[in-house]
Order: C-alpha cells, then structure tokens, then sequence
C-alpha cells in the first residue's frame, strides 16, 4: 500500500435506525482502510443531496448503520494494491460521487470512480458538483438532448440543480421556463438565465406556462419535485415530448395507467438516475470533466449557499427538507 492513514479512528455521521433528521449522529468511528483498487481520502467538503435524504428515511434500503452521503473532495492519503496503473498518486486532489460513506472524515472509494480536481478548482467547488453538476450535464445532453429553439421547464429552477441545469440549457439554445416558490429565489433563477420564472406559491404554474409558451407544448420538462408536479407536467408537453423525473423532493409519484401516455400525443416519461450515465470509465471522465472544466474556466457557475460543520449534518437536512435553500449545500469534517 502507497501511503499511509495515521488516524486509527475518526468522526462520522452514522444512522442506526431509519427517521427524522435527528437520526443523524456525530460519532467515533474505525478509520477505513484501503482494500485492492481503492483510494483512502481525507475529506475537504462532502456535498448534501436529497438522495441521502431518502437513505435517512429508509425510502432507500441499506443495511444499519449507516454513513451517508455520496459526493465528495479531498486529499488521497493512500493508495491500494493494484492501483499503479491509474494514475493517481498520494497529494492527488480528487472528487467523486456515488460511493456511499462521505459524511466523515475519511472515506475510501474504488480508484475507478476518481477524478482529478483541476488546479483552478476548489475542493468545496469539486464537492459541490460533482452530483449536481453531472447530473446537470447528463439531463440536458444525453437524456433529452437539448436542441436550440427547444422550450424545456425545469422545476425547482433555484435548487442547486435546478441553476446548473438552466445554465446548460441557455448555453444549448433552449427557452426555459422554471418553477420557484419565493421572489428571491426568482431572482437567482433570472440570474442563471431562465427566461420566464414562475412563483408556483402564486399562481397554478401549468396555467401561467401555458400562456406563455411559444408552440403546441414543451419539448421537455426536468422535474425533481414529483408527486406534486408531475400530472401537471404531463399536461404541459408537446406530442412526443418527454417528461424527465430525477427525483422526488414531494414524495413519489403514484402508479398510473400508461395509455394515458398515448392519450396526450404518445409521449415518453422517463426515470433516470446519474449511475446508468456514468456506467463506464470513459463516460465518467467525459461527464466530469466537462463540468470541472466549465467551473475553471467560469463559463459554469455554481452557487455554495450553505457550508455547515460536520456536526451539523441534522440541520443541513432540515434545511434541505424545508426547502429553505438554494444552491448547493456542503459538510465540511
């Protein structure tokens, strides 16, 4: 093994049963250890998503206790067996995502699933978009693959998806329509580029889009709200659009009969989740490497709201539940 952990213990966010956020706590823990093809990681910012959210409720099955979190950057400390030819070496600043255990100070991932962080980069930066960001990416390249003069809806348009998703749309060519719940959160909205920004807490969202829309329906609508959105969404698209539902902040969607999809002008719904976009080596350093470089160079903006001690993980889920925040989220250990 390359390196060396000098920690024999450290400090985690660990679940031993299901609940509220208060399930969340702050413990010592055994310090991992690198196995064959791993990297051990000391963790600079941990990125907080709604994905954990659902791990924490048990809307998502793992075995107790438990460490959330999936998206991080941080410092490789050492390296595994079998890790010589990767590339990688300890000092290496990387960032990951979907390796669960990154509410800690300490994590180790699969050295297949590293990036490497650019220089111009910053560690809470590269923990902040690597979820988000790729996802983004993914949604709006690959998913439904934007075209210019498209006009797509992205709900909770102030999210931290929701503002890199606009920015990547506008850049593609598209109109955009989103949906936000305060003024304020407008305004960050308008500053992503979002065309037409709609208070859904003011007026029916479906009613006011309809006004304004420029053809027989949308393209497309990214929807990561769910069970309070989606029958409304379905009614907005275009014959043989596509609705795109990458999450469910309001609850899951419940079952519905599929001939209505033909009813509506034979459209496609589709659930995606980041894992099946990121599947090979060559997609992942693609897909993060684009967003990595857009953030360099500036051309992508990211916007770190809230940046909480890792002892704080509770009220970063609290804050996140209540939708009470834009933009991004992060645990720094």
């Amino acid at each position: 093994m390359q390196g060396e952990a000098s920690n024999q213990s450290m400090q985690a966010i660990r679940i031993h049963k299901h609940g509220r956020p208060e399930v969340l706590a702050l413990e010592e823990a055994p310090a991992p250890t690198t196995g064959a093809r791993q990297a051990l990681i000391r963790i600079e910012a941990s990125g907080v998503n709604f994905i954990d959210v659902y791990y924490r409720e048990g809307r998502y099955q793992t075995p107790l206790p438990y460490t959330p979190g999936q998206e991080a950057a941080g410092t490789i400390l050492a390296l595994g067996e079998g890790t010589e030819s990767a590339g990688f070496a300890v000092g290496d600043r990387v960032a990951w995502t979907l390796v669960p255990g990154t509410y800690a100070q300490l994590a180790v991932a699969p050295i297949e699933r590293l990036v490497r962080v650019p220089e111009r980069v910053t560690s809470q930066q590269a923990a902040s978009a690597m979820l988000q960001g790729m996802t983004a990416h993914y949604l709006s390249h690959s998913t439904y693959p934007i075209q210019r003069g498209d006009e797509v809806l992205i709900h909770a348009g102030a999210g931290g998806a929701g503002l890199l998703l606009t920015q990547m749309a506008k850049t593609l060519g598209a109109r955009v329509f989103t949906t936000v719940s305060s003024e304020e959160k407008a305004e960050l909205s308008r500053a992503a580029g979002a065309d037409e920004v709609i208070l859904y807490t003011q007026v029916d969202f479906a009613e006011e889009i309809r006004k304004k829309m420029g053809g027989p329906g949308l393209h497309a609508v990214y929807d990561s709200v769910g069970k309070t959105t989606f029958d409304k969404s379905l009614s907005l698209l275009r014959p043989r659009g596509m609705m795109v539902l990458f999450g469910g902040s309001s609850g899951p969607v419940p079952p519905f009969d599929l001939i209505r999809l033909s009813q509506v002008g034979s459209l496609f719904v589709t659930r995606p989740t980041l894992k099946d976009y990121i599947a090979t080596r060559e997609e992942l350093e693609h897909r993060a490497g684009e967003v990595l470089r857009s953030i360099a160079e500036g051309t992508l903006k990211l916007r770190i709201e809230y940046v909480y001690p890792l002892s704080d993980a509770a009220r970063a889920h609290e804050d996140l539940e209540g939708r009470r925040t834009t933009g991004k989220l992060l645990l720094i250990p």
